[in-house]
């Protein structure tokens, strides 16, 4: 393998670094990251190891552009929403860099195909944003013996670090307890400074390629906190738990972590059409139904349980939310106590334009 005359011009600042040199930038291009998640974090990182030459990048991600990402996810624009952000995003670097090989997987990472996925990679970076999604990539990457890149971001303050380095300490081992249910909102629920994403996740790159050319001091057994309103950062140690034994996948992640399991969903397009067939029901707190709301019944969420006896049933009951999680789990505690009629979700929660 060699680096062509156009390949030589394109990565010429890393070419006259001594620490890479044409040597580092072919350890690069061997190189094979799968990067799951190409919201947030997923757009800095997978720019930056586009721009730096990494040979081989996998997309995962089943999820489709939506305005509301914006202000955030620096890969797409308005042309792009609706599309699937895998092809999206693989579309856009390609323009960027030519000379990489972008694998597009339009789907969930599931226990089916993880580990056939991980096989064929040498890193896996982590740009999730749910606790399912986390454990599942720990323990898929423990099984298939490959590091995990970690970051994560919750409204002005965010996380880095490295798991399952050279049979280093595991997203486990940091955080052997997951949440309950409804204990940590996502940031379609509570939001998120739109910078911070691009900072983890540049720092995420930073650690894949210090990985891949052997450079500096790699965050295993660390993790680096980071306020972006102080700008403090923390660096903490952790040790690997000898305790903590992972021989198999879990049967089902998402219960691990308390979520109930998939309710049939329609999106809001799909609801107007059929809105006749259904009774609706808001779970969202009063605040948000005093800024906007369609016609419906309003039980926040705290307060079903005891008031569910409230809800018509001579219908198929719509339930939602801001983004479809709440409203998932107001599903569960309507089966929990018996509700009859079916039950729907609205897909990704009532659009901001409900035009």
């Amino acid at each position: 393998m060699s680096l062509s005359a156009a390949e030589k011009e394109q990565y010429d600042r890393h070419l006259i670094l001594n620490e890479i040199g044409e040597e580092g930038q072919l350890k690069l291009k061997k190189a094979k990251v799968l990067v799951i998640g190409a919201g947030g974090l997923g757009c800095p990182i997978l720019q930056y190891l586009s721009a730096a030459g990494v040979g081989t990048i996998g997309v995962v991600d089943d999820d489709n552009v939506d305005q509301s990402n914006l202000q955030r996810q620096i890969l797409y624009t308005h042309l792009d929403i609706g599309e699937n952000k895998a092809e999206s995003s693989a579309k856009r670097l390609k323009s960027l860099n030519p000379f990489v090989d972008f694998k597009v997987y339009r789907t969930r990472l599931t226990t089916k195909n993880v580990l056939n996925l991980f096989k064929n990679y040498d890193l896996i970076v982590d740009g999730t944003d749910n606790f399912p999604s986390r454990y599942l990539i720990n323990d898929a990457a423990v099984l298939t013996d490959k590091p995990i890149i970690f970051g994560s971001i919750f409204k002005f303050k965010g996380q880095l670090s490295v798991f399952n380095y050279k049979n280093g300490p595991t997203y486990r081992c940091l955080f052997p307890t997951p949440p309950k249910a409804n204990e940590v909102p996502n940031c379609s629920e509570i939001g998120v400074l739109g910078v911070l994403p691009g900072i983890i996740g540049s720092l995420q790159a930073n650690e894949v390629l210090k990985i891949i050319l052997g450079l500096g001091e790699i965050l295993t057994g660390k993790l680096l906190t980071f306020d972006a309103l102080s700008m403090n950062q923390r660096l903490l140690t952790f040790k690997k738990n000898p305790s903590i034994s992972i021989t198999k996948l879990e049967e089902e992640y998402d219960s691990i972590c308390g979520i109930p399991p998939a309710a049939k969903e329609i999106s809001f397009t799909t609801f107007k059409n059929q809105a006749f067939q259904f009774n609706v029901l808001d779970v969202r707190t009063p605040k948000e139904r005093n800024e906007f709301h369609i016609k419906s019944f309003h039980i926040p969420l705290n307060d079903l349980s005891e008031r569910h006896h409230e809800i018509s049933q001579d219908k198929k009951l719509l339930v939602y939310c801001k983004s479809g999680v709440r409203s998932a789990h107001a599903i569960a505690i309507l089966q929990e106590n018996g509700f009859k009629n079916e039950l729907v979700n609205l897909k990704g929660g009532l659009p901001l334009d409900m035009s």
